[in-house]
């Protein structure tokens, strides 16, 4: 039994997907796997994942989430998870919670979908991008039109129904710099919680790869950052902008009822409390992920040979998850951190990141410096001092 709860993200589709969005870092599994091989989940594998899932937690643990992702997990159809529920109703423990999160671009939502998800509380991670025109710049389907109308009628159809949802907001090149635009456009249109994820392309990686494969062991300036990524990714003072916009804008009049979960985050940071995403730990490892065959990898982002710890039919998901490999990757997230962003005044906050975006070199020559730094440092020091009188209150009221 492991010592402290893990969680495994589920890929039962693998990369398959009804739209053909140009960012889609994800693609790269169909050339590891072989594309003609047969994506779909057995009831067999999801049967050993359920079970596996819920008996590895440890005994304290009272929920359990799980997360269904792809590709698009709705092409599995109504069936799928329905299956997936009852399982998961067998195996549960007393007293025990599960939470199911489903992350879609809605194009395959109806009533059907949404009174299933309703009745069995899951929670809706919506892609969209903002409006029209700032969606349609990447989000297309096979024939290369925008997707925006489909995600937008299934966005009202979740809110008609009363299903629970986040608005899921790539920030890239095209909408990076219409950080306000993009927030009041999903509040307007009914959003209370969103996300921003920054897309960052290194070259070479994806169906709709640009220049030269990116070597994993070659590290450039931050003054040269963009030639290190694909014309979609969005730049780092950029991402710091659009970030800065937003909470500006949310800070006038929005505290208490819309919720930005970067904003969430780093107020339990400011109040002394790591953050529950693993970007912004000290070390992660915990986030594994799972693909179709039932192969776990030791992160989402680092679905290649290397990192594959073994197949969950074969060795049950908790002794995985405790592999001596696996326990290095999460520890070298911090080992490995460059003495530029040990000394950084919000190395508290931010941690270097994910390890997927460590690809920069300091101004000094080290190695392991986070893409992303320029954006993120100044939009934790822009919100700075909201947080400290934020969390002060907070903590007078306990």
């Amino acid at each position: 039994m492991v010592d402290s709860p893990f969680h495994i993200l589920a890929k039962p589709i693998g990369p398959i997907c009804n739209l053909d969005c140009h960012y889609c870092y994800y693609l790269h599994t169909e050339d590891l796997y072989g594309r003609h091989t047969k994506w779909q989940i057995t009831d067999e594998a999801l049967e050993a994942f359920v079970r596996q899932y819920i008996q590895g937690q440890p005994m304290q643990a009272r929920e359990v989430e799980f997360v269904w992702q792809g590709g698009e997990p709705t092409l599995l159809g109504l069936e799928f998870f329905q299956k997936a529920v009852a399982l998961q109703r067998v195996h549960e423990r007393p007293g025990m919670t599960i939470r199911n999160c489903l992350q879609t671009n809605g194009i395959l939502l109806d009533q059907k979908w949404c009174a299933f998800l309703r009745e069995n509380k899951f929670l809706v991670g919506l892609s969209i991008d903002g409006p029209p025109e700032l969606h349609d710049a990447s989000r297309v389907d096979r024939q290369g039109k925008g997707s925006h109308a489909a995600v937008l009628k299934a966005m009202q159809l979740l809110q008609s129904e009363g299903v629970e949802f986040n608005a899921m907001v790539c920030v890239h090149r095209a909408n990076g710099d219409h950080g306000a635009e993009v927030y009041r456009y999903l509040r307007d249109n009914g959003c209370r919680f969103m996300q921003f994820i920054p897309i960052v392309e290194r070259h070479g990686i994806g169906r709709h790869a640009e220049g030269q494969v990116a070597a994993d062991n070659v590290s450039v300036s931050m003054e040269d950052a963009a030639s290190a990524v694909s014309s979609r990714s969005v730049l780092p003072g950029q991402f710091g902008r659009f970030l800065i916009e937003v909470f500006d804008e949310w800070s006038k009049q929005d505290v208490g009822r819309i919720f930005v979960q970067i904003f969430d985050e780093a107020l339990a940071m400011w109040s002394g409390i790591p953050s529950s995403l693993c970007i912004f730990r000290k070390e992660c490892g915990k986030s594994l992920v799972m693909e179709h065959n039932g192969d776990v990898y030791s992160c989402d982002h680092f679905v290649n040979p290397s990192h594959l710890l073994g197949n969950l039919n074969e060795r049950d998901l908790q002794t995985l998850v405790q592999l001596p490999a696996q326990r290095e990757f999460g520890q070298a997230k911090s080992t490995t951190l460059p003495q530029y962003c040990r000394s950084c005044e919000v190395r508290f906050a931010c941690n270097g990141e994910c390890p997927k975006n460590r690809f920069l070199v300091t101004p000094v020559g080290e190695k392991g410096l986070n893409y992303l730094c320029e954006g993120y440092r100044k939009f934790f020091n822009h919100i700075d001092p909201t947080m400290r009188k934020m969390a002060s209150v907070i903590q007078s009221s306990s």
